[in-house]
């Protein structure tokens, strides 16, 4: 069993770079009129950390597609063919993958910051 349904060390690392390319992104405008050398580099930062993080995204996808194509188990599924074990097993990982609370917490925080970003960019612009 690969630790189905729990948080790995690297799921955690990849959240929190996430979250980190995040905030950097979003504090380019305030950071601009500061220091434009503080914008540039959070701008670095912040591309470079969704590079990697979705880097990371993409080749756990890939890695399930794989496993999903080379074990048939859409086919199984749509059929209701007896499913192993290891196959359940893979299927509690898929949903369990799904149902992460982290991956919600990381949309819910480009959100929020990209609209506060929003609000503090407009009202530079207009009181600034």
């Amino acid at each position: 069993m690969r630790g189905v349904c729990r948080d790995s060390k690297s799921s955690w690392i990849f959240f929190l770079i996430g979250v980190i390319a995040t905030v950097a992104l979003r504090v380019i405008g305030p950071l601009d009129s500061v220091n434009p050398m503080y914008a540039r580099l959070s701008w670095y930062v912040g591309v470079a950390g969704f590079f990697i993080f979705f880097i990371f995204k993409y080749r756990e996808s890939r890695r399930r597609s794989k496993i999903i194509r080379s074990e048939g188990l859409k086919e199984k599924l749509v059929s209701g063919s007896d499913l192993s074990e290891s196959e359940y097993m893979l299927l509690a990982e898929i949903v369990c993958s799904q149902d992460n609370w982290k991956e919600q917490a990381n949309f819910l925080i480009i959100f929020a910051l990209s609209g506060v970003a929003l609000l503090i960019a407009l009202w530079m612009d207009l009181v600034g």
